[in-house]
C-alpha cells in the first residue's frame, strides 16, 4: 500500500494524533464526517483493515472527487457521500448503521479550498467573493457583504471573527458598496485596521482582514448552528467505548466543543449548592483530554496552516453506567463542581 504523504499537497491536520484518538480496529465501522481530501480517511481505513468500514461525508463535490480516487484502494470499504454532516443520523440510517466506533469532525476550511482563488476563501488573491464550502448552497459572501444592514454585518464580523474593529469595518464596507471580490474586501478592511491588527502569536501578525474573512466564511456555512446540531447526532451514534475527535480551528468551535464535552460528562446538571440532583441528565461521555492536543513544532513548520489546529477527544460511555440519578442526593464534591 502507498505511502499517505508520497506526493500529497495538503497533509491532514494531526494526522497521528488522530489515528491514536480514534484507535482504527479491523472490523469496525468509522465516519470521517469531514472528508475534506481523505487524508484522514486514509489512515482510518488503512488501520482497520482488512474489513473496517469508513463513511465519508463531504458537501464539497471537488473534495469528493479528490477523496474519491485517493481511497479507491480501500474498494467498497470507503462509502463516500455527498452530505453535510448535520445529516450524519441520517445517513447512518440509510447504511443501516445502528453504532459506530470512531466519528471524526475536522472543521473550518481545508488548504485545499484556501488554495483555489476562485472559491474566494482567501485573500491571496483576487477573486469573487464565495466561500461557500457547498456550491449548492444559495447565499455567498458577496451577497451578505453587499445586502446586510450595517447593524447586522457589524454585529457578524463582531460575533463570529471577533473583530474589535467590526463597527468600523461594517461602516466603510457599506460605503464602498458594491464589493464583489476578495481584493476589495481585504483592501478596505487594511484601510480601517491599519496596523492595529492584533497578533496571533509575536512571529506571525495576522493580515488585518483574517478576522472579518472568517466571520463571513462562517456565517455564509453556518458552521456554528451546524457544529451545534451535529454533535448530540454523533454521541448518539457512538457504541460505548466509540471515541468522537474534533479538530477545531478558532475559539469559538473549541469552546461549543468544550463545553458540549464537559456538560455530556457530567451526571447533574443542576445548580452547584442544590442538594438534590432533579434534572435526572446521567454521563454519555468521558474527556480523554482536559485541554485541546496542539499541533507539535515539526508538523507546524512544514503545515504553517496547522498552528491553530485544537483537538479535543472523548468516548462514549453505557448508558446504564451509574444508574439513575433521578432525585438522589449529590456528594459534598459534586455539589461544589461547577461545570466548567
Amino acid at each position: 500500500m502507498p505511502d499517505l504523504f508520497d506526493g500529497l499537497a495538503h497533509r491532514p491536520v494531526l494526522y497521528q494524533e488522530i489515528i491514536h484518538a480514534l484507535k482504527p480496529a479491523r472490523g469496525n465501522r468509522y465516519v470521517d464526517a469531514t472528508l475534506g481530501a481523505g487524508g484522514h480517511a486514509w489512515g482510518i481505513l488503512q488501520h482497520s483493515s482488512p474489513d473496517g468500514l469508513l463513511l465519508g461525508l463531504d458537501v464539497d463535490p471537488q473534495a469528493l472527487a479528490l477523496a474519491a480516487e485517493r481511497l479507491a484502494v480501500f474498494g467498497q470499504r470507503a462509502i463516500l457521500v455527498r452530505a453535510s454532516y448535520t445529516q450524519l443520523a441520517e445517513q447512518l440510517a440509510s447504511l443501516g448503521w445502528s453504532h459506530v466506533n470512531g466519528i471524526l469532525l475536522d472543521l473550518g476550511v481545508s488548504s485545499m479550498q484556501l488554495d483555489v482563488a476562485e472559491r474566494g476563501f482567501s485573500f491571496s488573491a483576487d477573486a469573487p467573493l464565495d466561500m461557500r464550502f457547498d456550491p449548492a448552497n444559495p447565499r455567498t459572501a458577496a451577497q451578505l457583504v453587499n445586502e446586510l444592514p450595517e447593524e447586522e454585518l457589524a454585529r457578524i464580523l463582531f460575533q463570529y471573527g471577533e473583530e474589535i474593529y467590526a463597527k468600523q469595518i461594517a461602516r466603510a464596507v457599506v460605503q464602498a458598496r458594491p464589493v464583489t471580490t476578495t481584493g476589495q474586501l481585504a483592501a478596505i478592511v487594511s484601510r480601517v485596521v491599519g496596523r492595529r491588527s492584533r497578533r496571533e502569536d509575536r512571529k506571525r501578525p495576522l493580515h488585518p482582514a483574517t478576522r472579518t474573512f472568517q466571520a463571513l466564511r462562517i456565517a455564509v456555512n453556518r458552521e456554528l448552528e451546524a457544529l451545534e446540531e451535529v454533535l448530540p447526532q454523533a454521541v448518539a451514534a457512538l457504541a460505548p467505548g466509540g471515541r468522537l475527535a474534533v479538530i477545531s480551528f478558532h475559539s469559538l468551535e473549541d469552546r461549543m466543543v468544550k463545553q458540549f464535552f464537559r456538560r455530556e460528562s457530567a451526571d447533574c446538571l443542576c445548580p452547584p449548592r442544590q442538594p438534590v440532583c432533579t434534572c435526572g441528565h446521567r454521563a454519555t461521555l468521558v474527556e480523554i483530554n482536559r485541554h485541546p492536543i496542539r499541533p507539535q513544532e515539526d508538523e507546524v513548520a512544514q503545515n504553517p496552516r496547522a498552528r491553530s489546529a485544537r483537538l479535543r477527544v472523548a468516548e462514549r460511555i453505557a448508558n446504564d453506567r451509574r444508574g439513575d440519578e433521578r432525585g438522589i442526593e449529590r456528594s459534598p464534591r459534586h455539589a461544589d463542581e461547577t461545570g466548567t
